[in-house]
């Protein structure tokens, strides 16, 4: 971590952004704090993310437990996927993300590289260790979620999540029933996420705690995308899969539509979120000529995704950066808990005309005989073959032998009215913290050997500051009233320690986008100066219209954009 980004982390500190957890105790890799200018613009990023992802849409939003059982994460795939190549020196036993020891080395190895392929290329290029110096390695899988025990018995074991999707899938037959079972339906969790990462690094980028925001978009897979009209020509710059195999970084610009058309982006949904969030990124600071979708390769995506691609925006002084995650699922997810929980998580639309069906029935020709082979599970029996065209391994899962049971095959025509199916499902997933990394990062400049913090108004953690231009002569008075009226509307500090232009300085390094100057003319006339952070222009408003000049002025009530900087300006 150097130049640029280390500024940036070291005003975040200093100014109260974040910082280390447990700093009196040495501190503790992957843990931050959220200070108070933090947990405000992560509030705003949130609301500015809601506003676009689920009201815009009419999707809900749910809050489920962060703590979950065994069997949901071995159900979903996570606890024989969920993990990360972990290097062990051979002479210090120090413990090492392979994959970023190569990295450092000059080494490329992709994401999902075998165990066995990164030890070779550990040991083969001689990469030597952070810690003692050696170069004899040992690699082996590390399962990245926080294992527990749920209540006093060992054999509970629990997780804490690794993102917020699974408290979605496994509620679904609850919340499509509560929304009217109507598809296609958004559905957004925000929340932390929790990833026993094994070697934390890079302040904010790697944690082992921290706040997500997802959104799993349920669709029905013969339906086109409601939403692609409206993003249809925005371009899209993409890395594609076999590009980013190759280790290339050619990038393509092409519109949404055409993407789909031409098979980049398998689906017409996937390709209008990634519209979507480059549009959000966009809105947070960061150029649209500094973001990026990179095609992830098959063996580097998650084992749920038919195709992912990684939202990154190019952060001035530490390069590409993964911001969200955009991933079509299919129904990987909804059909695996069905199966594991024995619950039908599948749903049914009416056809326009009815159609005939060929299915296979199961019935029972002796209920005596069933009820003598199968014993007090019959009725396991019975539910199995009444929702199943092929029962035999739910009846397996019983400990029963179908060829044991007095099951009779039948295959019949049947004209249906409905179609059942397990909904499909696009997730955007972002990360909050780094998207809070990324705003800063784009926003720090230096002007006249002052910094400049040029945050949009929108995720600006304080957006009116209110200063007397002397702290007597009534004039700290009125300021403190004006202050007190605009708080009702604005997030307002209130400062009159020092002189004017050090409070200019103070809120320009924390990125308030306007000062409210209180001083005698306002004694005289009732106008106040409004200084503008990133022109340093100042103009002059009659306090009966501040707030309707300062709400113009940030944006309230529709996107807004940062003010055009002027001026010279440097990173």
């Amino acid at each position: 971590m150097e130049g640029a980004y280390e500024r940036v982390v070291e005003l975040a500190k200093r100014r109260g952004f974040f910082w280390q957890a447990y700093e009196i105790y040495g501190g503790v890799g992957g843990l931050y704090v959220m200070g108070p200018l933090g947990v405000s613009m992560k509030n705003k990023i949130v609301e500015l993310w809601r506003s676009m992802f689920v009201r815009k849409h009419g999707f809900v939003e749910v809050d489920a437990p962060s703590l979950g059982p065994y069997r949901v994460f071995k159900a979903s795939g996570h606890v024989d996927n969920f993990m990360d190549p972990v290097a062990e020196c051979l002479r210090c036993g120090r413990k090492f993300r392979a994959d970023h020891l190569l990295a450092e080395s000059g080494v490329r190895a992709g994401e999902g590289a075998p165990v066995e392929e990164l030890e070779r290329l550990l040991n083969g290029n001689r990469v030597r260790c952070p810690e003692c110096g050696a170069s004899e390695w040992r690699v082996s899988r590390f399962l990245t979620m926080f294992e527990t025990r749920i209540g006093p018995y060992s054999e509970d074991v629990g997780f804490l999540r690794p993102e917020t999707a699974q408290g979605i899938f496994t509620e679904f037959r609850r919340i499509y029933e509560v929304t009217r079972e109507r598809l296609p339906l958004g559905v957004a969790q925000i929340g932390r996420g929790f990833r026993n990462e094994i070697s934390p690094r890079q302040a904010m980028i790697r944690l082992r705690e921290f706040n997500m925001m997802e959104l799993e978009f349920f669709m029905d897979p013969e339906a086109g995308c409601p939403y692609m009209d409206e993003v249809a020509g925005d371009v899209l710059p993409i890395l594609t899969e076999e590009v980013a195999e190759r280790g290339g970084e050619d990038v393509i610009e092409v519109s949404a539509r055409d993407a789909v058309e031409r098979g980049i982006v398998r689906n017409a949904c996937l390709a209008y979120f990634m519209a979507l969030s480059a549009r959000f990124v966009e809105s947070l600071g960061v150029p649209r000529s500094h973001q990026r979708f990179h095609g992830k390769p098959a063996r580097e995506r998650a084992h749920y995704s038919a195709q992912t691609f990684d939202h990154e925006v190019d952060v001035p002084g530490l390069g590409w950066l993964e911001v969200a995650g955009l991933a079509y699922r299919t129904d990987y997810d909804l059909r695996s808990h069905s199966e594991a929980s024995g619950k039908d998580l599948s749903v049914s639309v009416r056809l326009p005309e009815p159609e005939l069906v060929r299915r296979t029935r199961w019935r029972v020709s002796s209920m005596e005989e069933l009820r003598r082979a199968a014993g007090d599970r019959w009725k396991d029996v019975m539910r199995i073959i009444s929702s199943s065209e092929d029962p035999a391994r739910e009846i397996a899962a019983l400990g029963l032998r179908m060829e044991d049971l007095p099951l009779v095959r039948e295959e019949i025509v049947e004209k249906v009215n409905v179609r059942r199916f397990y909904p499909h499902v696009v997730e955007p997933s972002y990360g909050i913290e780094r998207l809070m990394v990324a705003s800063l990062s784009w926003a720090y400049g230096m002007r006249e050997g002052r910094v400049i913090l040029s945050l949009p108004p929108r995720v600006a953690p304080v957006q009116v500051a209110v200063f007397p231009l002397v702290s007597r002569d009534g004039l700290d008075d009125v300021a403190r009233r004006i202050a007190s009226e605009l708080s009702r509307s604005f997030d307002v500090m209130y400062d009159d320690d020092g002189s004017i232009g050090r409070r200019y300085a103070r809120a320009d390094e924390i990125g308030v986008p306007f000062a409210v100057t209180v001083d005698y003319e306002t004694l005289s006339d009732g106008t106040v100066t409004i200084r503008h952070r990133d022109t340093w222009e100042q103009e002059r408003v009659g306090e009966g219209e501040l707030a309707r000049r300062l709400a113009e002025l940030l944006g309230v009530g529709g996107p807004a954009r940062s003010p055009a900087r002027s001026g010279p300006r440097s990173r």
